[in-house]
């Protein structure tokens, strides 16, 4: 399947793998963080590189939880509650602009049933966790570093570039 953007991307000669696949390539540079990366990869991008040779590669991946709060059974209600009214809305309008004579019914109609819904759900979804899950959190994937890979026909070239571009950086 291609799509606009993935023509861009074909139209250099370069075939991104459909399936995972190794990196390839020289590492012309190590960073601490994914922004120094992306950085470094810009700086090229910016003075004519071929970036279309570059890979940015996180090792060493590990995935990290971080907690946001505590759930209760009113936050499961109220947000099944909000969730289920947003819902509920949504349908009420539909129907309320099919509907001949007054649009307000179905728009009522759709609010109340939805708010009931959302909570009867989020009820049940909570139950069923049992207290083993009683917290929110958001996952992230991080590496310890990043390393920017180039081709090795361009490689010297980036190497050279990121050097004279970690140089001027640390003067600053």
């Amino acid at each position: 399947m291609t799509t606009a953007f993935s023509q861009a991307a074909f139209s250099t000669g370069n075939r991104v793998p459909q399936l995972p696949t190794m990196p390839t390539g020289w590492p012309i540079g190590s960073y601490a963080t994914y922004e120094e990366a992306q950085r470094a990869v810009d700086h090229l991008a910016d003075n004519d590189f071929p970036v279309h040779d570059v890979t940015i590669v996180g090792v060493e991946p590990m995935l990290v939880e971080r907690v946001a709060a505590r759930l209760t059974w009113g936050k499961v209600l109220g947000s099944g509650a909000a969730s289920g009214a947003w819902f509920g809305l949504f349908v009420g309008l539909l129907l309320g602009m099919f509907t001949p004579g007054a649009a307000l019914a179905p728009i009522l109609i759709g609010l109340i049933s939805g708010v009931g819904f959302g909570m009867v759900f989020a009820a049940i979804s909570y139950a069923a966790t049992k207290g083993r899950r009683d917290f929110v959190s958001h996952s992230q994937i991080v590496a310890t570093r990043y390393d920017v890979l180039a081709q090795p026909r361009s490689a010297e070239q980036g190497r050279d570039m990121l050097a004279r571009f970690a140089m001027s950086s640390a003067a600053r």
